[in-house]
């Protein structure tokens, strides 16, 4: 299969989305369908079936029994970790470029389900393999960006995307089986390929300097249909930290996982995937490739779960980097995350009330 069917193929589900983004897989379902359980499950405050609103906690995760089924559907191994990339690159290319948008994806093929696990790009880790280059630790998101061809540092296929494989497995006990990159350009265009998407903001969110009087910047409170070039700039600002902006990532990928799902776009899927030939950067091959989307439609939207490290695990403060300099980093217990990470990869949420939903006929 086509890189260029792969785009819409893994990243409609919405589930990170990458910007990251990650499986585009076109499930059977209608988009409102997916609103519908997303306003139950991780918004505080209702919302419209038709826009996003920010989410505030999320306190549910499904936990699949293994009584249900002991055969992974489709082929597929019992469970697949894929890390999603959203990259800073403005141009159509992976030749370079930072991983702003951090995401691991636990894909269970037993009792199909998702869970979505985002991670803070300034976290400071050990960066391996390039102790040959003067680089020993650096900030999360230079996991992928040292592996590009632009620094030549990490002589893999899979370049960047490989690192960063490294780099979460190192730091985090993450075993990722593969990936999926893209890049600010290329989302820019799916949204208005898509004619906009259309979202819900509880508050003002005003990413303008002193001074400014820009209205891309700003953001009002409530309902909004916004273009490519005004999506990308919401899923960049931070005027209030980055836990709050990967909040508002997660809403503008859940509006367009729903916009992708919706009967006026659907028809049109062959057509948006020749415009977005070359789009999307991946190390799946095209077996994983066939799982994936075997198992969408096997896939009921109730079981797609985000969940996020508690805020307060972490602290800001700053560090010397050969690289760049006096620069603010997170830090945090490693061994706590890794726990955290632990229970994830078996399927499982620290401190999280659970869920057993019904048995899958």
């Amino acid at each position: 299969m086509s890189r260029r069917n792969l785009f819409l193929l893994f990243y409609s589900l919405g589930i990170g989305f990458v910007v990251c983004l990650f499986l585009g897989v076109i499930l059977l379902f209608d988009g409102r369908t997916v609103y519908a359980w997303f306003e139950r499950a991780l918004f505080s405050q209702p919302m419209q079936a038709s826009t996003a609103t920010v989410p505030t906690q999320i306190g549910i995760v499904p936990v699949m029994p293994s009584s249900v089924t002991a055969t992974p559907r489709c082929g597929g191994p019992p469970f697949m970790v894929l890390v999603l990339l959203g990259t800073d690159s403005r141009s159509d290319s992976y030749y370079a470029g930072l991983a702003d948008s951090i995401r691991l994806v636990r894909v269970d093929f037993v009792n199909p389900w998702i869970m979505v696990l985002p991670f803070q790009r300034d976290l400071y880790v050990e960066i391996p393999g390039l102790a040959d280059y003067g680089i020993t630790h650096g900030k999360l998101n230079q996991g992928y960006t040292y592996g590009t061809p632009a620094f030549g540092f990490y002589d893999a296929p899979n370049q960047g995307l490989g690192l960063m494989e490294q780099t979460m497995e190192h730091n985090f006990g993450a075993h990722v089986d593969n990936g999926i990159v893209i890049n600010m350009q290329s989302f820019v265009h799916i949204v208005d390929a898509l004619g906009g998407i259309d979202i819900n903001l509880p508050y003002a969110i005003d990413g303008r300097v002193r001074g400014s009087r820009d209205p891309a910047m700003y953001f009002a409170a409530g309902d909004q249909h916004l273009d490519g070039y005004r999506t990308q700039i919401l899923a960049r600002l931070r005027p209030q930290g980055d836990f709050e902006r990967t909040n508002v990532q997660t809403v503008i990928l859940t509006a367009l996982s729903a916009k992708l799902l919706s009967p006026s776009v659907l028809p049109r899927l062959p057509e948006l995937a020749s415009a977005f030939q070359g789009s999307v950067y991946t190390d799946l091959d095209a077996v994983q490739i066939a799982q994936l989307t075997c198992l969408a439609a096997r896939l009921d939207p109730q079981k797609i779960v985000y969940v996020n490290f508690p805020q307060e695990l972490f602290e800001g403060t700053r560090v010397l980097d050969p690289v760049l300099g006096n620069t603010f980093i997170l830090d945090a217990d490693f061994a706590v995350l890794r726990s955290y990470v632990a229970a994830f990869m078996t399927g499982n949420w620290p401190g999280t009330s659970l869920l057993t939903p019904a048995p899958i006929p």
